[in-house]
């Protein structure tokens, strides 16, 4: 049965891709390729001969029917621009559309900036969200910002150069001035990774020039106030010197946030 293979390519440098996708690209009777002039780069590189067809952003429908007419009888490989199809480029229709008729559909797994940014920004990888690019209106921007404000894992956006400045301003005034790591040109040779507060990301990036991915520290999680021992002698000497309870315990409750009851159960038994 013929198969939709969803093959990721290099997000910068050609020697990025793996064996297997350069043999499935050889072996597939089509390839639909986002940007088929950046693909023909790849494609020459490897001496691959197989025919393109662009599917992009502005054609993906009307592409549809032709490409599952295609699957129907040959093997078809999907390529976006750089990275992998279908994560914030074109892919997850014909994907969707494969998976309702029955058509195999077998990732060729291999570079995303969102997964290299993450691993190489010093941030906590083990819980992350992905938001993709974020909307071009200030209101909706703001709007989606806010809803990862209690988020505890790390957050992965994607930016353009000419609203770089904007977000990092909008993220700063929502979010707080959170450890980033802001990667731009990832793979390629101008290859750069500021790492430090959203504060000092827009001095670093004055005039943005590239494809930036942003890696940004999830909400920091409270730790809970624990009964010390120097709490308790804390307790002693107040107990000693003559201190009222009530005092001691709103006193020292004010100062590290433990409740009182736990203080002044403490403090009975300094008795």
């Amino acid at each position: 049965m013929p198969v939709l293979y969803v093959v990721a390519t290099p997000i910068g440098n050609l020697e990025d891709i793996s064996l297997r996708a350069i043999r499935i690209l050889r072996q597939a009777k089509l390839i639909a390729a986002e940007d088929t002039r950046k693909t023909r780069r790849l494609l020459n590189a490897y001496d691959i001969k197989t025919p393109m067809t662009s599917y992009h952003e502005h054609n993906k429908w009307a592409k549809l029917g032709y490409l599952l007419g295609r699957l129907k009888e040959e093997d078809v490989a999907i390529v976006s621009e750089a990275g992998t199809p279908g994560m914030s480029d074109p892919g997850y229709e014909l994907i969707s559309a494969a998976i309702q008729q029955g058509i195999p559909v077998v990732p060729v797994p291999g570079p995303s900036a969102i997964v290299t940014a993450l691993a190489v920004s010093g941030l906590p990888t083990d819980k992350f969200v992905y938001l993709g690019f974020p909307p071009h209106r200030l209101g909706d921007r703001r709007r989606l910002l806010e809803s990862v404000v209690d988020e505890y894992g790390t957050i992965v956006i994607l930016e353009s150069p000419h609203r770089l400045l904007a977000t990092l301003d909008d993220i700063l005034l929502i979010l707080g001035d959170r450890k980033a790591a802001v990667c731009r040109e990832l793979t390629k040779v101008h290859e750069e990774i500021f790492r430090g507060p959203i504060s000092q990301a827009g001095a670093h990036f004055v005039e943005p020039r590239g494809e930036f991915t942003l890696v940004i520290e999830g909400k920091k999680v409270k730790s809970e106030p624990r009964l010390t021992e120097e709490v308790e002698q804390q307790l002693r000497k107040m107990r000693l010197s003559g201190t009222a309870a009530r005092e001691a315990v709103a006193r020292i409750a004010k100062e590290t946030g433990l409740s009182r009851r736990e203080l002044y159960r403490t403090w009975l038994s300094l008795s």
